[in-house]
């Protein structure tokens, strides 16, 4: 049997003397927690001490709000020109560009993904803050010139306002970076909550915004817990919209929890996505994405290609493709530039993978690759093998959870009939794709699915201009594009009359 393809610990000088010391931004000033208390992260590969953080309580969630509350409303941030704004966002993404490396270090070592990846993302994140500025320039209204030759109809576009901004750990700062910028770019102002297991990057960002002088109180960073901080930023009635990135449970609890003040609410939660591979499908490129598909950031992501539903007459040669071509993937030292697997975020986050695969073993699935933990000689962090599970059937967790990890279930399917059934009949609708030779057989297949996005022989080719988010129990509204700038945005209709061509409603004239 081929062993798996290891990295070993490589790269001990890079590891920092040091942890990061992180505090929160609130009103344009760095600030301590008022009770002094902290919290630490270590490094899930590594296991050394990487940041010890502020631990914010209703003290500096209360000031952070206030503070975005006056900004928004006394501070000029909404009336400055787009062009004003545009500039700034420029900044920060030449900022970003030169803090690359930085960022991109603290982001492994908090996250456990490799370090090409990180550096790759970085790189990511700052093109979506020129894509925000772009739209910065370019937003505007529509006006109606059509309703008769008294009347003139305007339609605005303005800044719903004060923005809660919660984020995941799986991509801390290019989720931040499909977020913020879009919101600045329409004149809102934030308050910020990045994951407690990787708060160093955002806490990078909030300097760089300092330098790019963005006006102090538009955005405003407080670390912690979701209870209390993310509760608040979630239930306070001077917060006029939520944006959150994470799992489908605390989405919904979003969604009950600012249903006391209808706040505007836009959400990017789990996908169980597909990849259907037809018989007609050129394999070789179908097998690298579905291996890429899987292995991506350990798994660790919303786009994860959790599943395939291949049909029956090539099921075992896809199965025994990919299971070979999985032994190639480099797994190991995330501070190593040649892994592309790093470390599973935390070890109870490892013992969840685990227990997926166990049980639809014990279903009666066959695991043809991997299945457990991961040994990495010289790291005293956790991973998992890539794993390979055939015989899934439709009603079994692992063909239907988000596992966020590096595990694969198979599905078979007969026909189009059965493969789009197979896909369909899942809580959730984030992406879908699909391999085949055949255009029609891609076109069908697009139009039928239930899902936000759909790749056709490819897989998790993204980009700023293309709108992204689910539909079912994946999540609500969209970011990225236009329509990520819209999310950030209330329409007002104005209605204007030109002269005194108005007929009275009421007359006063004498019916004698």
């Amino acid at each position: 049997m081929t062993e798996l393809k290891v990295i070993s610990a490589s790269a001990p000088g890079a590891l920092p003397a040091e942890p990061f010391m992180a505090r929160h931004l609130i009103d344009g000033m760095w600030r301590d927690s008022a009770d002094g208390q902290v919290f630490e992260r270590h490094s899930p590969a590594h296991g050394v001490l990487v940041t010890r953080a502020a631990l914010g309580g209703e003290a500096e969630v209360e000031a952070a709000i206030a503070a975005a509350r006056r900004a928004f409303d006394e501070g000029g941030w909404p009336e400055m020109s787009g062009k004003e704004r545009a500039a700034i966002l420029l900044r920060v993404a030449d900022l970003i560009d030169r803090e690359r490396e930085r960022i991109a270090l603290l982001e492994t070592l908090e996250s456990g993904k490799p370090i090409s990846q990180a550096m790759a993302e970085i790189e990511g994140a700052a093109d979506l803050w020129r894509y925000a500025a772009s739209l910065a320039r370019t937003l505007h209204g529509d006006s109606h010139n059509s309703l008769g030759s008294d009347l003139l109809g305007v339609v605005l576009k303005e800044p719903v306002g004060v923005v809660s901004v919660i984020t995941p750990w799986n991509f801390p700062f290019l989720i931040v970076s499909q977020k913020l910028p879009f919101a600045l770019a329409a004149g809102c102002t934030t308050v910020v909550k990045p994951s407690e297991l990787t708060p160093a990057t955002t806490v990078i960002l909030g300097e760089l915004m300092a330098e790019a002088r963005v006006p102090p109180g538009v955005v405003n960073i407080v670390l912690g817990y979701g209870q209390p901080v993310g509760a608040k930023m979630t239930t306070d009635d001077r917060v006029d919209m939520v944006t959150f990135t994470g799992s489908t449970g605390v989405g919904k609890a979003i969604v009950a929890a600012t249903s006391g003040t209808l706040k505007k609410v836009s959400l990017e939660l789990g996908g169980k996505n597909p990849q259907v591979i037809f018989p007609d499908a050129d394999l070789d490129s179908a097998v690298d994405a579905v291996v890429f598909g899987v292995c991506f950031n350990a798994g660790e992501c919303c786009n994860s290609g959790s599943r395939i539903i291949v049909h029956e007459d090539i099921a075992e040669e896809v199965i025994a493709r990919v299971v070979a071509l999985s032994r190639e993937v480099p797994f190991g030292d995330p501070l190593n530039p040649e892994t592309q697997v790093g470390a599973i975020i935390s070890r109870e986050h490892q013992a969840k993978i685990d227990s997926y695969v166990k049980a639809a073993a014990d279903e009666g699935a066959e695991v043809r690759l991997g299945g457990a933990a991961l040994r990495v000689p010289g790291l005293a962090g956790q991973f998992y093998q890539p794993t390979i599970v055939a015989g899934v059937r439709s009603d079994m967790a692992l063909a239907r959870e988000e596992v966020f990890g590096p595990v694969l279930s198979v599905l078979t399917f007969r026909d189009e009939v059965e493969a789009i059934a197979l896909v369909n009949d899942a809580a959730y609708g984030l992406s879908a794709g699909v391999w085949s030779e055949n255009v029609h057989t891609c076109l069908s297949f697009a139009r039928k699915v239930q899902a936000g996005t759909v790749w056709t022989n490819t897989w998790m080719d993204g980009f700023a201009e293309m709108p992204f988010g689910g539909v079912k129990q994946s999540g609500l509204g969209r970011e990225l594009g236009r329509y990520g700038l819209d999310e950030f945005l209330e329409v007002k209709t104005v209605t204007m009359r030109i002269g005194r061509t108005r007929a009275p409603w009421v007359n006063t004239g004498s019916h004698a």
